[in-house]
């Protein structure tokens, strides 16, 4: 799979491309907002910079645009310049394991126009299981550079999620659990159910049985009923978990591929918008 990396590929390249390599470490916890800054200053992979979800990754969330907003790009750009990061350096970024926050950094970064940014399959815990060295040492690196070359074909607004409940242009996907996208639980939102149309793809049946991120095989087989020429417009609850599943399916071979950032929690900000509670996947 073209956009994952094992721990095995990192260590090779750790040795033959260290100079040109930026590692990432973007563990979090949605219930505890300090624990994976807590757990990188703990212990990392070596040479690793850290970046947050709420911090780096998300804008400040306002009445409208979701709980996770993208941040500002120029801001952004700066934060990545000053990691080391410009558009020369393979970056390999990391979760705890196989989560959604890594997968958030690498959407970002290939949004603004990086095309050489990996994903350590299994994260940090793949890389401990292996025996593999971490450190408490906080690096110092080069400060880059960063000029951001937008693919802005590659997210909508709300106004394209609400034209496309009637013209049906594009697939649109829910990410969440399908507890949450059928309304039974809600956990985070006062409005329980999901936008009127969506289809539901829980972003963890992109792993295998192992937890480990399934084969381009497996996932075409998964997305399988999707037309791989169709729009398709990938959301969650706040533009995070939507990311697993934009990946999957661009490694399924789906060229047209947008996330909603704002999502269901942008969506239920506005009174008017009408919210489902059945199940429309196979519709």
């Amino acid at each position: 799979m073209s956009y994952v990396i094992s721990v095995k590929e990192l260590k090779e390249k750790l040795t033959n491309l260290k100079k040109s390599l930026v590692i990432v470490d973007a563990r979090f916890q949605l219930n505890d907002s300090k624990a994976g800054r807590q757990a990188y200053g703990e212990s990392h992979l070596p040479g690793a910079v850290y970046f947050d979800l709420e911090e780096d990754l998300s804008g400040q969330p306002g009445e409208h645009g979701g709980n996770h907003p993208l941040p500002d790009i120029d801001v952004f750009a700066n934060k990545l310049g000053k990691a080391g990061i410009d558009q020369n350096k393979m970056v390999v970024v990391y979760d705890k394991g196989n989560d959604m926050f890594a997968p958030r950094f690498w959407w970002l970064l290939h949004y603004l126009g990086h095309q050489d940014v990996y994903i350590l399959d299994g994260g940090y815990e793949a890389w401990v299981q292996a025996g593999q060295e971490v450190t408490k040492e906080i690096p110092h690196r080069e400060g880059k550079t960063f000029i951001p070359s937008l693919r802005t074909d590659e997210v909508v607004d709300i106004n394209r999620v609400r034209e496309n409940i009637t013209s049906k242009r594009a697939v649109l996907i829910d990410s969440r659990s399908n507890d949450r996208y059928l309304g039974k639980t809600e956990p985070l939102y006062r409005k329980a159910g999901h936008i009127p149309g969506a289809k539901n793809y829980f972003w963890m049946d992109i792993l295998d049985e192992e937890g480990k991120w399934k084969t381009r095989e497996a996932l075409e087989n998964h997305f399988s009923i999707l037309d791989k020429n169709q729009e398709i417009i990938v959301s969650c609850g706040s533009g995070v978990s939507a990311t697993p599943n934009i990946i999957a399916l661009k490694a399924a071979g789906f060229h047209h591929v947008k996330l909603y950032p704002g999502s269901y929690s942008d969506w239920i900000s506005y009174e008017d918008n009408l919210v489902e509670t059945k199940d429309e996947t196979n519709e």
